[in-house]
């Protein structure tokens, strides 16, 4: 067995042995309380600027790949909805990510759904929430990343539609969202896919979408500066038929949108492990190893579709770096982690990348 497996399989173990444990423990086993532990965690550790300077001397892997035109130290990716108002994004550049993307963010700040919203499915390698995009706001993410300054790594900044908007006042709502993150982001994420905000797949319907789009396309395009417009991204939903998948396409493309982010979280709650059945009436989006093989599929059948169009960042169960090399064979130029961080910790993310770069 080389070193390189073994030292990996080591710190995955160790992390699993004691940081985990220790952190699955903490606020009484909720799983809430602990990820908003991690989170003040990592902000305080990148809160000056000594501590960023500090952050940014560490040693982080190298795999540079080139997409949207934008240059990203390695392929492999936070998804939204760990760091919800871009308080640690330092900290995930120390961690090894090669990009971040932040929120979901609202117009409006909101508090999500009541609590208990988040659960470990252990056995299963999953997560469900139904956490309702609890954030403070656009206006306070746009002051935070306006005083945190040049970023680490690229920032993509997620949008999602305010609770307490209508779906046909949809549009208005992300627009608002974009006009002050707009000088912030990397590339914007339009997520129309949560389960956990009424109405909002709905936007993934033709006519909704291409109302939206063409919104947001239009000021990202009239707000461009010289290196041209901000990429535009939409993510969809691993439980969506090939139709509709196709029925994106087709609208993301004619509205000049940059890529595709697939998958989000699914509705459906097949391949769990036997001990976890009984939370599998919890409502809320499924994430972890059992949507992996649907979101290798889309992945799969967005690129088979699209072709080089529609590049697509592939987010879905993601544990190890078999499942991330997955990813890539379906197509995926970047791959994105939240449950296989929760589970595996900040050596996946070093893992994969060193793995993508051997592979690739």
């Amino acid at each position: 067995m080389s070193s390189v497996v073994w030292g990996g399989r080591l710190m995955r173990s160790a992390y699993t042995a004691l940081t985990r444990k220790a952190l699955f423990a903490s606020g009484g086993g909720d799983p809430e309380a602990a990820h908003h532990r991690t989170i003040r965690i990592l902000e305080q550790a990148g809160d000056s600027p000594r501590r960023r300077a500090a952050l940014a001397k560490l040693p982080r892997p190298s795999a540079p790949t080139t997409l949207f035109g934008i240059r990203f130290p390695n392929p492999v990716g936070l998804a939204a909805g760990m760091d919800k108002d871009a308080v640690a994004i330092p900290a995930w550049g120390a961690l090894g990510f090669g990009f971040v993307e932040v929120g979901t963010v609202t117009w409006h700040p909101q508090p999500g759904n009541p609590a208990p919203r988040l659960f470990r499915l252990v056995e299963s390698e999953a997560i469900i929430n139904r956490m309702g995009f609890n954030n403070r706001g656009a206006q306070a993410m746009a002051a935070r990343l306006a005083a945190l300054g040049p970023a680490p790594v690229p920032v993509g900044i997620s949008l999602g539609k305010s609770k307490v908007t209508p779906v046909s006042g949809a549009t208005e709502d992300y627009l608002n969202s974009l006009k002050v993150l707009l000088p912030y982001a990397d590339y914007i994420a339009v997520n129309v896919s949560s389960p956990n905000t009424p109405g909002l797949r709905s936007l993934q319907d033709r006519s909704a979408l291409d109302e939206l789009l063409s919104a947001l396309r239009g000021h990202t395009v009239a707000a461009a500066g010289p290196g041209g417009p901000v990429p535009l991204l939409v993510k969809i939903a691993p439980d969506l038929t090939d139709d509709a998948v196709a029925e994106v396409i087709e609208v993301c493309a004619t509205r000049g949108v940059a890529g595709i982010i697939a998958t989000n979280t699914t509705i459906s709650r097949g391949g769990l492990a036997p001990s976890d059945l009984s939370r599998a009436g919890e409502a809320g989006g499924l994430s972890g190893r059992p949507v992996h093989a649907m979101a290798v599929r889309t992945v799969a059948f967005v690129v088979k579709e699209a072709g080089d169009a529609l590049p697509v960042i592939g987010v879905g169960g993601i544990l190890d770096p078999d499942d991330a090399q997955r990813m890539f064979d379906a197509g995926a130029r970047l791959v994105q982690l939240y449950t296989g961080f929760v589970y595996g910790g900040p050596g996946l993310v070093r893992r994969i990348a060193r793995a993508g770069a051997a592979h690739r």
